[in-house]
């Protein structure tokens, strides 16, 4: 069931898609599903950063190379939506 919390989390994510131009309920769920992939491999990108620091060691496959730091979640997330 829906509480009252769950349906304004909701209703703030669809507010921010339809603000920023995307209305289509299907392209809300693929972009919002995008998002939450972003974050999920940066997630595990800085466990894997955590555990190599601990024991002193490289990450062998690295899921971000470098020059792609700035598509990391954690560097995204802060980012002008206008850039």
């Amino acid at each position: 069931m829906i509480t009252g919390e769950l349906k304004s989390q909701v209703d703030k994510i669809w507010q921010a898609f339809w603000t920023g131009g995307i209305s289509n309920p299907l392209t809300v769920i693929e972009q919002f599903t995008f998002l939450l992939f972003l974050r999920r491999l940066d997630e595990r990108q800085l466990l894997e950063e955590r555990k190599a620091h601990l024991i002193g060691s490289q990450i062998d496959n690295s899921i971000y190379q470098q020059a792609h730091k700035k598509f990391r979640w954690h560097s995204f997330k802060n980012q002008d939506p206008e850039s």
